[in-house]
Formats: structure tokens, sequence, C-alpha cells
């Protein structure tokens, strides 16, 4: 029975540290998809010329989530048209956030591009998405450096915590 109790207070140790140490690639992998779909709608906006509702739509089917979701919602509050641009992309990202493993840096950089986006024309708002996308990369930089660091440490805490707490129960 004690063996029983000891394999599974290391097997949920363990997982907790791989859990948290998904978290931590979580974030790298969703800053990526974000710049993805930043320059996807820069050059549906830009080259293509596409209304903001409709690029919308495009990039909520090619990136995954909680991306898409946010551009999705940011598309339906717009199409409803009872908001402003910025209103709307303000509104979405306060729906979507809780949902993302993005830190506040990332929120401050969506809350001023969306202080530009609809409301400017073509050309500044492609300087605003790509200063937004120059921020972004520095933030993923350093969540690639984060994750480097701590991705292998929590999962080894996780594994040696449960290790020391069988030790110290038994």
């Amino acid at each position: 029975m004690k063996l029983l109790g000891a394999v599974l207070i290391i097997l949920a140790s363990t997982w907790a540290g791989i859990e948290w140490s998904r978290t931590v690639s979580e974030r790298s992998r969703q800053l990526r998809q974000l710049k993805a779909a930043l320059q996807s709608l820069e050059a549906e906006i830009v080259y293509g010329m596409t209304p903001l509702s409709m690029a919308c739509g495009h990039i909520c089917r090619q990136v995954g989530h909680p991306i898409s979701w946010f551009f999705d919602s940011f598309r339906k509050k717009l199409d409803a048209g009872h908001t402003t641009a910025y209103e709307a992309w303000i509104e979405s990202i306060e729906e979507v956030w809780k949902y993302t493993a993005f830190k506040q840096e990332e929120k401050e950089i969506m809350k001023q591009l969306g202080a530009t986006i609809g409301q400017q024309d073509r050309e500044h708002e492609q300087k605003q998405l790509k200063l937004a996308l120059i921020h972004l990369e520095r933030e993923e930089l350093e969540a690639r450096n984060n994750q480097m660091k701590y991705e292998r440490m929590f999962k080894s805490l996780g594994l040696l915590g449960g290790i020391l707490l069988v030790i110290l129960l038994i």
C-alpha cells in the first residue's frame, strides 16, 4: 500500500512539473502564431486591400487556438457594428486573454496596435503592424530563452519534489 502511495505521489508531482514546463513552452508557440497572424493581417490589409473584418476571417482559419479565437471575436464584433474597431479590439483582447500564455507585455503591445487598426491609412497601419512585430520578436526571444532555462528544470523539479515528498513521508 505504501508503495502504491509513493508511486502515485511521484506520478502526480511529475505531472505537475510537466504542466509547468508546458506553460513555458506554450508562450513561445503562441507568440510565433501571433506574429504569423499579424504578418497575414498586414498582407491582407496592405497588399490585398481586404476589409478588416474579412481579413480577420481569413486569419482565424490560418492560425491555431487561442489566437484564432481572438481574431474571430474581433471579426464578429466588427460585423455586429455596435463598436469602433478599437473598442472591438480591446474587448476581444480582454475576452480571449485568459486562454493565452501571454504576459502583460504582449497585452500592452496588442493594445497599442489596436489603437491604430482600422483608423489610419494602409501605410500607417503597415508601420504600426511592423512595429508590433518587432516588439513581439523581442518578447519571443525572451520566451525562448526562458523556455531553454526553465522547461527542463520544471520537469526535473516535479520528479525530484515527488521523490523528496515520498522520502519525507516514509
